[in-house]
């Protein structure tokens, strides 16, 4: 397939994300609730570790929603569904969505379930973004219980993009846009690693969900302990490696698998939960920085001291919880970018542009990860707190 740049998907990377780091925003909608906008918000810059935009199909594309071509100088209608309102990360992305709708002339809709795991408010938003004829939808899914929703979407001529979370299976969406969520866990994993040197790891695996299956919450727990040395077995499944055997540096006991929610109150209650079975845990690998914040809590409450917490996330405050060592090292994902390049790849589609393609060798488009910690690792490359601080989001 021959691969060139959409030029407003290159506009993004090269000059629209340069805008300041560490914004926030007010103007989000409530959970559960939408809203409507095409004008700007703060947002925050791209990841550090590409600056190229998705390449694009050789041949046009049809044009998305159930109309023709959208011409010149009229808007194009586009949905943004993220998983909740609340999380700074889906907070960051729908700033990143309002900017790049204003820069597009879209006309973007703001929307989420409830709260991580709330599939119907998700189906209910595509439901109604199929009913007002819009072109596309951004969605970050709540779980498989969307896919027949998405599946009607498209059947409709709506272009969708998945943003951050990969369904599955991939194809459910015309493409995905998001960190490689496995390397995500990978670095830190390796990190980890590294800092145990050779002594026992007594591993507590805070999840998100213990009762669905999404692909952020295996692909990350599984690249952490494979970063570690550990035979997963089922890259897609938690929870099926040894409980015991040897990591890269020594020997290993995973004690659970606890589900968090991504919430801080769901990391305090597993971090509990997983000390009563071993109150002798040294290693905390969390889903997200506010499970790991509630992890944190949980360990001081019971007197624990010196146990690792790692995360994925790489928000402003994420980044300032490394600096002050609660987490010991995070891997920084970009939603901003996930989000202007999803909005930016629609508006290019529905004026008769073509379509975005894959990363080589992946099923999605993968738009970066660092590792951010102050304590360096042999063979793992990170950047420091100080150049997180500056590219961070939230």
């Amino acid at each position: 397939m021959t691969r060139k740049s959409l030029a407003p998907l290159a506009m993004v990377a090269a000059v629209a994300l340069t805008l300041s780091a560490c914004g926030s925003s007010s103007t989000t909608a409530a959970p559960g609730t939408t809203s409507s906008s095409s004008s700007a918000a703060p947002t925050s810059s791209a990841a550090p570790v590409s600056s190229a935009a998705p390449a694009a199909s050789s041949a046009p594309s049809a044009s998305a929603g159930s109309s023709a071509v959208v011409p010149t100088g009229a808007s194009v209608a586009v949905t943004l569904i993220t998983k909740d309102s609340l999380n700074p990360f889906f907070i960051a992305m729908q700033n990143g969505a309002k900017a790049a709708a204003a820069k597009d002339n879209v006309k973007i809709t703001i929307a989420s379930g409830k709260a991580d795991g709330d599939e119907d408010g998700q189906i209910q938003a595509i439901e109604n973004a199929i009913s007002r004829g819009d072109k596309g939808i951004l969605i970050t899914p709540n779980g498989p219980g969307v896919n027949p929703a998405i599946k009607k979407a498209r059947a409709a001529g709506l272009y969708v993009i998945a943003l951050d979370t990969p369904p599955d299976p991939a194809d459910t969406v015309d493409i995905t846009f998001a960190t490689d969520n496995f390397k995500a866990g990978e670095l830190i994993g390796k990190w980890t690693a590294a800092q145990l040197a050779g002594k026992p790891a007594t591993i507590a695996l805070l999840d998100l969900f213990n009762d669905k299956i999404v692909s952020v919450d295996y692909n990350r727990d599984q690249g952490f302990l494979s970063g570690m040395g550990i035979d997963v077995k089922d890259k897609a499944k938690n929870g099926d490696e040894d409980k015991t055997g040897k990591y890269s540096g020594g020997t290993y006991t995973i004690v659970c698998n606890e589900p968090t929610q991504g919430s801080t109150d769901g990391g305090k209650t597993a971090m509990e939960n997983c000390l009563a079975k071993n109150p002798d845990i040294n290693v905390v690998y969390t889903i997200n920085e506010p499970a790991a914040v509630g992890a944190d809590s949980a360990l001081k409450a019971a007197g624990t001291k010196g146990a690792l917490i790692v995360s994925v996330d790489g928000g402003c405050q994420g980044v300032g919880q490394v600096k002050s060592g609660i987490i010991g090292a995070t891997s920084q994902q970009y939603p901003l970018r996930m989000a202007q390049l999803g909005v930016d790849s629609i508006a290019t589609i529905a004026r008769g542009g073509a379509k975005p393609a894959v990363s080589p060798g992946l099923s999605f488009y993968d738009t970066g990860v660092a590792l951010v910690t102050d304590k360096t690792a042999a063979g793992v490359q990170s950047i420091t707190t100080e150049a997180g601080s500056k590219i961070c989001w939230g």
